[in-house]
């Protein structure tokens, strides 16, 4: 059976690293995620990724934090090249070549995010990760990438979450909550779900670019995903 898709983005929370821990970076969670990577890599699969910086720092209120929105903004930019660099380690260490590319500027530790060298490292079979989101203030991680799985021409998201896909209702708050298999995008908006945040989410759907939300935590799932198996909630047009 051939793989469904050939070049996909896949999107990490910062959260998820944490592991068990209450803070920062699990290496077990790492190590995982990189075998899982490595298991479709084998396969001839493009993959590029975006993490967030959550488990680190996240832009907060200002109200809360004293800190203001933008600034508050590119501290988070900087908690994801952690992270990527993080990912990076465990990546290498499972045998992978990968390429950290940042949109803000630290040559000593990331090569600056250029378009086409991006789709080239791909091409070459290496794994590109992504960090510093956009480089812009006011965008989230799933903005960015949203934006970088249109300018690689990605085939797919994968968003890796602890939960299986969407639901009709939060199924840690709502035993009924339901899990649909696909829905479309314009269901989403009338049903007001929270899949991704809105610009993030338009950006999608105006490029007709379809996005899996699946349990990333749970062994072989990514490559289920990968096979086109019936894993998570996929959304398209």
């Amino acid at each position: 059976m051939l793989p469904k898709y050939k070049r996909i983005l896949l999107k990490l929370s910062g959260e998820a690293l944490m592991g068990e821990n209450s803070y920062g970076i699990d290496h077990k969670v790492i190590t995982k995620y990189a075998q899982e990577v490595k298991a479709i890599t084998d396969l001839g699969i493009q993959v590029a990724i975006v993490i967030g910086g959550g488990n680190i720092y996240r832009g907060m209120n200002e109200a809360e934090t004293g800190i203001e929105r933008a600034h508050g903004d590119y501290m988070g930019m900087l908690a994801t090249v952690i992270n990527g660099m993080a990912l990076q380690s465990g990546l290498e260490k499972a045998g992978l070549y990968t390429r950290l590319q940042s949109a803000i500027k630290m040559e000593q530790i990331a090569e600056p995010y250029i378009r086409r060298r991006a789709i080239r490292h791909l091409e070459k079979g290496r794994v590109v990760i992504f960090g510093a989101g956009t480089g812009n203030p006011y965008f989230t991680t799933d903005t960015a990438a949203s934006l970088r799985a249109i300018e690689i021409q990605a085939d797919v998201i994968l968003k890796g979450t602890r939960v299986d896909g969407i639901y009709t209702a939060d199924p840690e708050k709502d035993p009924t909550a339901t899990r649909y298999e696909t829905i479309t995008f314009s269901e989403v908006y009338k049903q007001s779900l929270n899949v991704m945040d809105m610009t993030a989410f338009t950006l999608c759907q105006e490029n007709k670019l379809p996005i899996i939300v699946f349990d990333m935590n749970k062994e072989g799932n990514l490559m289920q995903v990968i096979m086109g198996k019936p894993v998570g909630t996929l959304v398209k047009g």
